[in-house]
Parts: C-alpha cells; structure tokens; sequence
C-alpha cells in the first residue's frame, strides 16, 4: 500500500484528498499534518467523516509527521512546499504541490508569478524547479517518468481553460490571437480561512470580477498554449465569482480559421482528447452545468460554433475543489506510481 502523507490536512485541499484517499484501492493515509487544529480528530473538523477519518491532526514537528512517506501532498498555501518538499524527497518520497511553487520551471517564471500574489520573488528552492512536472496530464502525460518525483499541481482557472483551449490551438483552429477566457468561480477557491469579503453577506446575491490587472492563472494558461502552438500566446482573462459553493465554468472564445466548420470543431476535441477518460465532449443541445462534475474528476466541455459570428464557443465544466484542486492531484499519483489513472476516481457526480 502506498503511505500517504497530507499537509495542510485541515483545509478544503486536506479534507477533499483524505475522501479521495479512503476510497483508494492501493493507499492509505499514514498522517494528517496541521500547524491548526493539532490533536483534534479529522471527524471533528468534518463531522461527515466520522466512522470513516477519526485520525487526529499532529503537528508538523511531530515524530510521526518526520517519519517518512511514499507520497506526500502539499496542501498549503504558496510558500510552503518550497520550504519542505526537499526533506520529503530526500527521504524518498513523491511530492505532490498544491499551490503555485512548482507549477513553473525557472525562478524568472517563479518572480513574475510570486509578484502577481504579493510574494516575494525568490524562491526557497530554486534548484528544484527544473524537475517539476507541471501537472496536468492531459496536457504533460509523456513528461511523467518512473524518476519523476515532484509535481506541480495546476491552478483551478488555468485546468479549466487548458483543457478547453488545448485542441483549438494544437490544431489550428483559431486565430490564437482572439483567445479569450471568460472564467467563473465558486466561493470555495478562495480557500477555508474566513475573510470579510467572502463572508456571506458579502457573497450573498453578489458577483464580481477580481484581479483585472492580471490573474496569476493566466501565466500557466499563455506557457502551455504557446507550447502547442509553437508561438507567444496571449489571452484576455477575466476571472469572476459567483455565489455558489463549488464548481468554475469558464466560456471560452475564439474567432475561427476560414473553412473550419462545427464536424471538424467537434472533431479535432475528440481527437485531442481521446485518451483522457477525464475529458468529456458535448455539443451546443446539451443540457449540462457545474452540477454535473460536482464532486469528481470530470471536465466536461460543450463545444460550438457560433456560424454568425465565425467564433469557436467552448463551455468547460470542473469542479474546482477535485478537477481544479484534489482528484488532480491523486490522478497524478496514479500516474507517479504507475497505476491505472482512474484508480479511486471513477465515480459519477453528486446529483443533484
């Protein structure tokens, strides 16, 4: 069994990996680490799971937090995996990072994205970002070696929009200078720390747009694009919430190339993502939201083409705390560890 260890247990990214690791077939959770809630059982932050997580929250200092895991997850806020993933691996094992301290490959990419969120831009361990494998499989699948041993989990925005932009650049579809992403998320991805501005008077029968003058999300969207489309890609993002709990539902736009008609839209997707099981392909007749991924892995996309105005219209469905967040992140230690990806993860959303 492959012994997992959870930091920042205590949060929306502890609790939603901990579900995801009870039902796993080959796993099981070796601790649940915390600098919150120390000595409180996992069922008494999250009453659902009494019967199923009565383990307690240790301390990060804590003899059984040192001792050594096979995978470790870094469910914490930026800044610090950088500071410890480095003893994890050195005592074997794979870690994988929630938040953005490995998503990029160079500390000049790192500087850009820690000034976006207020950061300063020297990264702790700067050595070990050549060796992180952003992960996003559907995208980086082929990057992932029996060797690798650190992954970056996406952002929430940036695995909406990639998965749904991907095959319109990769095959040429559009004009990559049109990309436009239209992103709405829920209240969740701001995490669970309480704050004024997300308390519910605040977010009650209210919606807004945030961070104009640039997304972090947005740099991981224009790399991997560029990647596919072997040119700068540039695209106009707009980042809003709504008041729901979970869930982002990103629209996403593109004027298209002359002669592409809505068969070889549909096509080129099913194409492109015929080998992700988590990939789902609809057409504009259906009748599909945030509700169904809910609580699941899927990434369901309704691609169209709007004739009148010659754009290619792509509608992306996650969750964000499991596509965008947690199940992520186990479907990457699926792939680390050379087990099935759907391993723990094939289960239909929590309707309604």
């Amino acid at each position: 069994m492959i012994k997992a260890k959870i930091v920042g247990a205590g949060g929306y990214g502890g609790v939603g990996i901990t579900e995801l690791l009870l039902r796993h077939p080959q796993a099981k959770i070796a601790c649940l680490v915390d600098t919150e809630n120390v000595g409180t059982p996992m069922s008494g932050l999250y009453p659902h799971l009494t019967g199923f997580c009565d383990m307690k929250i240790i301390a990060p200092d804590d003899p059984k937090a040192l001792a050594p895991a096979d995978v470790v997850f870094f469910s914490t806020p930026d800044g610090v995996g950088q500071q410890f993933a480095r003893a994890e691996l050195a005592q074997g094992a794979k870690v994988i990072d929630y938040s953005g301290d490995f998503r990029f490959d160079n500390v000049a990419d790192y500087a850009e994205y820690a000034r976006r969120i207020g950061r300063a831009p020297q990264h702790q361990s700067p050595d070990l970002l050549p060796e992180a494998i952003y992960g996003l499989p559907e995208l980086r699948r082929a990057q992932y070696e029996s060797t690798t041993r650190l992954i970056g989990n996406p952002g929430c925005f940036a695995m909406s929009c990639l998965l749904g932009l991907a095959p319109a650049v990769k095959f040429k579809l559009v004009d990559p200078a049109s990309l436009i992403c239209d992103c709405k998320t829920a209240v969740s991805g701001a995490g669970k720390k309480p704050s004024p501005v997300f308390h519910y008077p605040a977010r009650y029968d209210q919606m807004n747009a945030y961070k104009l003058a640039g997304h972090q999300h947005v740099m991981e969207v224009e790399r991997d694009l560029s990647l596919l489309a072997g040119a700068a890609v540039h695209v106009t993002f707009t980042a809003q919430v709504v008041p729901m709990c979970r869930g982002i539902l990103s629209c996403l736009y593109g004027t298209l190339r002359p002669g592409v008609t809505p068969e070889q839209a549909q096509q080129a997707y099913r194409d492109f993502h015929a080998g992700n099981v988590f990939v789902r392909i609809f057409d504009r007749n259906a009748a599909i939201g945030t509700v169904h991924v809910r609580g699941t892995n899927y990434c369901n996309l309704i691609v169209d083409v709007d004739a009148r105005t010659n754009r290619l219209r792509v509608i992306s469905h996650i969750d964000n705390l499991m596509k965008g967040q947690a199940s992520n992140a186990l479907q990457n230690m699926n792939l680390l560890f050379n087990l099935p990806e759907t391993a723990g993860l094939d289960r239909p959303a929590q309707y309604p």
